[in-house]
């Protein structure tokens, strides 16, 4: 794109094409590309400019390219910080396309993950010639996923903690409801309930912090002096995921505050907080226990299938940065889902459990209008890996929550040993109870 001086530099609208030899600079082929030299990144993209084009605009625009041609690029950025297009797999307009960023043009050490997503999940989302444009995946190097410890605690740490390190079973969590406003000791009277009743794990609801009505240190103080009676009943411990979620200096002072007053889990509204105070938080501090990641608010940029940012990005990154439980979804529930949505959940859980440069496995979550007439069909996606968390589908049992809890862990016994919730429910009246309240999701339904 050579000018003569006095000519005025205009973007060309009809290809969105930038100031250079894109061929030479922005381009490349697999072979060449080095996935331990670079952070990779999978894009689906719909634009008029073509597939090609596009690509190479946001290889462009997310290293070293602008809209016009400019004089200060000299042969070392030019050889060292372009992003590469060297994949692509679609039709003309449409499709995917693979880019891959060399580790040269992040500031690892210093900015870490919001460097990343600066690059990966940048200004191209603003791209006027890109129609639609959804990050799919990341791939992350060994040189960046070891600067992180991942999951201190993992699946087996959890587990060792719930004592289900034998039979492998799924675990049983439960979310305090109502969301909000109940106080301290309403709390803990939900949480010993549930906790008879047999469940593993109790978290606060994510919009639950340290309200005026129930305050963070009254309310652990109270719900882990339950837990400890219920545990001296049952023999069973029961992990509470408090929820931190807050300022930085707020979070880790009120996560003290837990810790001191028994707590066995904490909890992140990660998405909320952003992944840069999450890196913090969990370098800086570690506080020995199991971190449950929650992602409220990913539905903003994952819900649409044609642009923004899919969950398994994020699911890599809150892994990488030390989630030992993360929500995923459900393969069953008000969050559930089609079978586009059900291929991308199981890659989800795959990772999560997978083997991953050395780092512990997350404990997968499903959540979201669970009730026990959907645990076979979440058992069917999730095995026995997994946390199913159930909200109002254990306080809404018409016998209370100790039944809701109850009958929720014999759906579970019943998936353990392969028999019919229909038939289960014969002789577990907490279960036919809630069957016959909610319904049962067969799996020949899915």
């Amino acid at each position: 794109m050579n000018q003569e001086p006095n000519q005025k530099s205009q973007p060309d609208s009809a290809s969105n094409r930038y100031d250079m030899k894109i061929d030479d600079i922005f381009e490349s082929k697999p072979e060449s590309v080095d996935p331990e030299t670079c952070i990779t990144a999978k894009y689906y993209l719909e634009s008029p400019m073509g597939l090609r084009n596009a690509g190479i605009a946001i290889a462009t625009e997310e290293s070293i390219g602008t809209w016009t041609e400019i004089s200060t690029t000299n042969d070392w950025v030019r050889s060292k910080l372009p992003a590469k297009l060297y994949k692509m797999e679609g039709g003309a307009d449409s499709g995917f396309v693979y880019i891959a960023y060399p580790l040269d043009l992040f500031d690892l050490e210093t900015s870490g993950i919001a460097n990343i997503l600066s690059m990966v999940a940048g200004n191209l989302f603003g791209l006027s010639a890109i129609k639609n444009v959804r990050l799919m995946d990341v791939g992350f190097p060994k040189a960046v996923v070891d600067m992180y410890s991942g999951p201190r605690i993992g699946i087996d740490g959890v587990r060792s903690l719930i004592g289900t390190t034998k039979d492998r079973r799924p675990h049983l969590g439960t979310i305090v409801k109502p969301k909000v406003g109940l106080d301290p000791d309403q709390t803990a009277n939900v949480c010993y309930e549930a906790a008879i009743g047999g469940v593993d794990f109790i978290k606060d609801d994510e919009t639950l912090v340290n309200q005026r009505f129930c305050p963070l240190e009254s309310r652990v103080s109270k719900v882990m002096a339950a837990l400890d009676r219920a545990e001296s009943e049952t023999g069973r411990e029961v992990a509470f995921a408090v929820n931190v979620t807050a300022s930085p200096a707020n979070m880790v002072r009120m996560a003290e505050t837990a810790i001191d007053n028994g707590c066995n889990c904490l909890m992140l509204d990660i998405v909320i907080l952003g992944f840069p105070t999450v890196e913090w938080f969990l370098k800086e501090n570690d506080f020995k226990v199991p971190i449950h990641m929650h992602r409220a608010m990913h539905a903003a940029f994952t819900r649409n299938p044609r642009h923004g940012i899919a969950m398994l990005p994020l699911a890599k990154i809150a892994r990488m940065l030390g989630g030992d439980q993360l929500h995923t979804g459900s393969g069953a529930g008000k969050m559930g889902g089609d079978e586009a949505k059900m291929m991308e959940l199981q890659e989800i859980i795959d990772f999560l459990r997978g083997s991953w440069f050395g780092k512990k496995p997350t404990f997968p979550v499903a959540s979201g209008g669970i009730h026990p007439g959907f645990v076979p069909a979440n058992f069917s996606v999730f095995g026995k890996d997994f946390v199913i968390n159930a909200g109002g589908g254990i306080h809404g049992h018409p016998l209370g929550t100790r039944a809701g809890a109850t009958a929720m862990r014999q759906a579970i016994d019943a998936c353990m040993n392969g028999i019919a919730l229909s038939e289960y429910s014969k002789d577990h009246s907490e279960l036919a109870i809630a069957i016959q309240h909610w319904g049962e999701r067969r799996l020949s339904e899915d």
